[in-house]
């Protein structure tokens, strides 16, 4: 594995990943793929932070690495369309962007589960039709994780085409770091099961909310970390909630709270607010409290 200038584009690491030891996270996430369960609240994929705190599951002992004891977040094919210098932004649609709309939320860890802050994201991916824009910058992006390592990706579902089930292609890296280069999935789509790239530990949480869907996903990043006393890696970043009377097109964290028709509501899953996702009508994001 070659060493990367600090957010060079044009370096990864995909090539020189070793064969990965089956994992709980990856047996989770087969099973899921042969049973076709649904993703809803309260269910779904393991992800880095479930593993960062709560320490493990029941049933099986906790295990040193991050990312419910998993190695880093596996590398795939970059493909045939990728371009540099993506313009940095959150959100890939503008309102009258045809498609369903998706957005795509989580963190970014290194290997003893702490967030990796100021970590590049560079998304891309195909329109409602399944076609890739190469003359434009259409459904291109990147972004930098925030002091808590999370990020957050406005975009729509992207459309199908021959040979591949639907995904989104994503490099990240750690500042100064090597850059993974990988794909992320989408549950229960038909085409997983002939898709030979498709790789069951890339699967995202996927919900259903208002007419969109809302998907989420942590990367854990090869990146030695040694926790502090006073930074412990069992115990997930704190964030400020904004506060105030609940409005849309705001980004919201898990924990933040706001008011809306007098009454006050806990945000349960990060995500950008939009009109029709206000607190009562939608239970999955917003409760009481």
């Amino acid at each position: 594995m070659d060493n990367a200038t600090p957010h060079d584009p044009n370096t990864s690491d995909e090539a020189s990943a070793d064969p990965r030891r089956i994992s709980r996270k990856g047996l989770l996430k087969a099973a899921i793929v042969a049973s076709a369960a649904p993703l809803l609240a309260g269910g779904g994929v393991a992800l880095a932070r479930d593993a960062a705190s709560s320490g493990g599951g029941a049933l099986l002992a906790p295990t040193p690495q991050c990312d419910d004891g998993d190695d880093t977040t596996p590398p795939q094919m970059e493909g045939p369309y990728f371009k540099p210098n993506s313009p940095r932004r959150t959100s890939l649609v503008t309102p009258s962007t045809p498609g369903v709309p998706l957005t795509v939320s989580g963190y970014v860890f290194g290997r003893a589960c702490r967030p990796i802050s100021g970590a590049l994201l560079d998304f891309w991916q195909a329109d409602t039709n399944g076609s890739y824009d190469m003359a434009q910058y259409a459904f291109r992006g990147h972004q930098f994780t925030g002091a808590d390592g999370a990020f957050s990706l406005t975009t729509i579902v992207p459309g199908l085409y021959p040979g591949r089930t639907r995904h989104i292609h994503v490099k990240a890296q750690a500042p100064g770091g090597r850059i993974l280069t990988t794909q992320l999935y989408f549950p229960n789509e038909p085409r997983n099961n002939t898709d030979a790239l498709f790789d069951p530990e890339l699967l995202m949480n996927v919900r259903s909310v208002g007419n969109g869907r809302q998907g989420t996903f942590d990367f854990v990043l090869d990146v030695a970390q040694t926790p502090g006393p006073s930074d412990p890696p069992t115990t997930p970043p704190p964030t400020d909630p904004p506060g105030g009377t609940w409005k849309a097109g705001a980004d919201y964290r898990a924990g933040d709270r706001v008011t809306y028709g007098g009454v006050a509501y806990r945000c349960r899953q990060a995500h950008r607010s939009m009109t029709g996702w206000e607190p009562p009508n939608v239970p999955a994001l917003w409760e009481r409290g």
